[in-house]
Parts: C-alpha cells; sequence; structure tokens
C-alpha cells in the first residue's frame, strides 16, 4: 500500500544555533510551536559556514566550536499548515528568515 502525494510546501527557518526567543533556542522554540501545532515533524540542520545580511562569515573552527553557526529548521507541509507557523512565529516576534519552495512529498510506510 502506497501513501498519497501531498503537493505541499518546504518551510525553512534561518537563525543563528544561539538566537533565542523568550529565553529558548529559536531552533527549539520552532519544534515545539511545530509539535503544539500538531504538525507532522521538522528537522534542524547547523551549517559549518554562511553569512548574513551583516556580510559577518561564521565558520566552524577544529579547535572552536562554540561558534554561532547558521542553523536551517526544515518542515514539509501543506501549504496551509505552513503559512500557519510563518504566522505564529511572526506574531511571537521570532528574529528568524524563512523560505517556501514547493515540493511533492510522502511516506514510504
Amino acid at each position: 500500500m502506497t501513501n498519497a502525494t501531498i503537493h505541499g510546501v518546504c518551510l525553512s527557518f534561518y537563525c543563528h544555533a544561539r538566537a533565542k526567543h523568550h529565553g529558548k533556542l529559536v531552533c527549539e522554540w520552532l519544534l515545539d510551536q511545530a509539535k503544539d501545532m500538531k504538525l507532522g515533524g521538522g528537522s534542524v540542520f547547523r551549517a559549518i559556514s554562511g553569512f548574513g545580511k551583516s556580510g559577518v562569515t561564521h565558520e566552524e573552527q577544529f579547535f572552536d566550536l562554540t561558534d554561532d553557526l547558521p542553523v536551517k529548521i526544515e518542515f514539509l507541509l501543506e501549504r496551509g499548515q505552513a503559512d500557519a507557523l510563518v504566522e505564529r512565529a511572526r506574531s511571537a516576534g521570532v528574529d528568524a528568515i524563512f523560505a517556501f519552495a514547493p515540493v511533492e512529498f510522502a511516506s514510504l510506510k
């Protein structure tokens, strides 16, 4: 039995690994909100190097793994779910960048 393919969006948020919102890491806050909204799941990916609008480059160094590296928080959602999560983050005043990309996804089980 195969599951139907969903035409949705890949919602990605970008922030620094140590960025906080009301004392909680932004990546944790976003995952908690997605759980609270009963969304299907999300993942956090840490970059090894990157820069933002400030132009400052952040890189992982062998002897210093505590740098404030960029992270990507990603969700595969239906468009309405993605819009609702973005609105929740916007209303809460979360400092992050977000992007939508059209995707098709399904579960293999």
